[in-house]
Order: C-alpha cells, then sequence, then structure tokens
C-alpha cells in the first residue's frame, strides 16, 4: 500500500564543509564546474564555510528546522557539502542510500549522521534501502540529484546521464513505489546534463524546468506531466538553467509556510515576470549568494540540502 507522503518538509540536514574545493574526479561529468582557481585552499574553505553558513542562518531565520553536522577532515570530501546526492529520507521512514559515480564521493555516505538524526534528533527510521552494491557493476543514481520526486503524485524525474542508470532507477522506483519520467537533456553545448535537478524542480504548487534542455522528442511529454499533476510551469531559459535557476528547493517552515530555497545568482537569473510568479506562489524566498561553491562545485543551494521528511518517534507518556 502507498504510504502518504507531503511534497515538502520543514527539516533539512546540511554538512558544513572542512575541506571544500574543485574535484577533480567529477569534473568530466559536471560541466558546471568551472576548473581549479589560484586561490589557497584555506582561502577556499573560509569562502565555502561562510556560504554555508549564511545559507543555514537564512533557512533558520525563515523557520525551517536545520540539521547540521561536520563534515570530517579525513577520509578527503571535497563535494561533502552536497549530501543530497548519497541520502533520500521518507515519510515511510524509509532511508536510501545511493551509488555514486566518484570514488572519493562514496566516503561521504555516514552511519554516523544517520545514527544522530534517529538517537540525537528523534526521527524514526524503519528500514534503510542500501542501493551502493550496483557501484560493483558501474551503475550509479545519484539521491536527489538523479531524482527529482513528486513524492505526492508517487512520481520520479530522472535526466539519464552517466551518473543515472535505468537499472538503479527501476530498483528505486519498485522498492519505493514510484512511477518514473526519464528523459534526456543537453547543454548548450551539446553536453548530457549531470544531474536532473539543475534542469528540474518539483514543489507543491510550482515546477521549474529548462524546457529547452530536454530533447525535443520528450519534450513535450515532461511538460504534460508537470502539468497534468496540477504544477504552474515556469520554463526556465539555457542561460537562466546555466545561472541555477532549477537547482531550488521547496520546503516549509515549522509553521508550515512555504519557503523557496535558492542561491542569489539563481533568483536575479528570473525575469520580473518570473519574481512575481514565483512570490504569487511561495510564501517566503530565501536567497544566498554561494558564488565559490557554485563555482567549484558545480551545485548550487538544492544540491547543499537532504529534506527530512522522517516521521518523528512517538514520545512515551
Amino acid at each position: 500500500m502507498t504510504f502518504r507522503e507531503a511534497q515538502t518538509c520543514s527539516n533539512a540536514l546540511l554538512i558544513r564543509p572542512v575541506n571544500f574545493g574543485p574535484n577533480t574526479q567529477t569534473a568530466e561529468t559536471n560541466r558546471f564546474q568551472r576548473g581549479s582557481t589560484e586561490a589557497l585552499p584555506s582561502s577556499l574553505q573560509i569562502s565555502a564555510r561562510g556560504e554555508f553558513d549564511a545559507l543555514v542562518s537564512a533557512l533558520e531565520q525563515a523557520g525551517v528546522q536545520v540539521h547540521v553536522f561536520e563534515d570530517t577532515p579525513e577520509p578527503h570530501t571535497p563535494d561533502s557539502i552536497f549530501p543530497n546526492n548519497w541520502v533520500s529520507f521518507h515519510a515511510d521512514g524509509s532511508v536510501v542510500l545511493y551509488p555514486m559515480l566518484a570514488p572519493n564521493r562514496r566516503d561521504e555516505r555516514r552511519s554516523d549522521v544517520l545514527e544522530a538524526l534517529s538517537v540525537r534528533d528523534g526521527f524514526r527510521v524503519s528500514r534503510v534501502v542500501d542501493l551502493t552494491h550496483h557501484e560493483r557493476d558501474n551503475k550509479f543514481l545519484e539521491g536527489t540529484g538523479s531524482l527529482v520526486l513528486d513524492r505526492v503524485n508517487r512520481l520520479a524525474y530522472a535526466c539519464v546521464s552517466p551518473r543515472t542508470d535505468l537499472d538503479v532507477l527501476g530498483e528505486f522506483a519498485q522498492v519505493l513505489d514510484y512511477d518514473v519520467v526519464t528523459f534526456e537533456a543537453l547543454d548548450a553545448s551539446g553536453t548530457p546534463i549531470y544531474h536532473t535537478n539543475v534542469v528540474l524542480s518539483v514543489g507543491s504548487r510550482l515546477a521549474i524546468v529548462c524546457g529547452a534542455s530536454i530533447r525535443e522528442h520528450e519534450r513535450a511529454g515532461v511538460l504534460d506531466t508537470l502539468k497534468g499533476t496540477g504544477h504552474i510551469v515556469i520554463d526556465a531559459s539555457m542561460e537562466q538553467m546555466q545561472a541555477f535557476a532549477c537547482n531550488v528547493l521547496e520546503l516549509k517552515s515549522a509553521r508550515g509556510n512555504s519557503v523557496l530555497a535558492m542561491s542569489q545568482r539563481a533568483l536575479e537569473s528570473f525575469t520580473p515576470d518570473q519574481q512575481r510568479l514565483l512570490r504569487d506562489h511561495i510564501d517566503t524566498i530565501v536567497a544566498v549568494p554561494i558564488p565559490t561553491i557554485e563555482h567549484l562545485g558545480g551545485g548550487s543551494v538544492r544540491c547543499m540540502i537532504a529534506e527530512v521528511g522522517l516521521p518523528k518517534k512517538e514520545v512515551m507518556k
């Protein structure tokens, strides 16, 4: 029997970086990364940590419950700031662990984080769905980077790429009871886009998608599915997608108000009409400048947040 699930949640998991920097193991498949920099590693870390803390503060001020964990110095995990790629949390108590392409990203998976969410923060974990065995066969599915979930309608949107394998996607869909909507997407140079969540965001009422990036013969099907589930669609341009306009995440405050989290760069890329549409359907927009993280990490605010949709444990009276 399908478990009813809300589209948004009020709890967010973030990992504060220790050794943030460009990851050479992901650069080939992530064209949003802008290569190396002449800045010293210590300067990068200071900048990234400052951007991270500003996002945490803004989310908390908007009423989101933020669960921050510190990265560990060893092993070196330069992309630990993007936890949504290794784990997702679901309202039936499921925790899903995902296979990742870059070997140094696999070290980001931490059992102590899952234990703390249960013991310290009181979330109930009923099962762990471990898909990481697919790494032995070089098949990957990188969490809610590869998957954009319409939790209410049980739809998993997936842009097929070297990081999003159909076999793993099929196992996820079967175990979690989702139908899948697959497509291919290309950037302006014709290169496959590495993650679905830079092309598409699905919220409670709004969906933001870069239709121009989706292959023409698949584009109408994706847009029709979004509209058919009652979403108002903002069609972002290729330039807006490159500015991470689709890499946004709708959360909610503890009081139930909608909160849309994005980078300042993403917000500024929207046209005035698009910004009005956002504000018509969202109670609070959280927009924080994160140029170091976007430039070197190749991901934006959505990638930094793993929404915690787990149920709370019952309190014994």
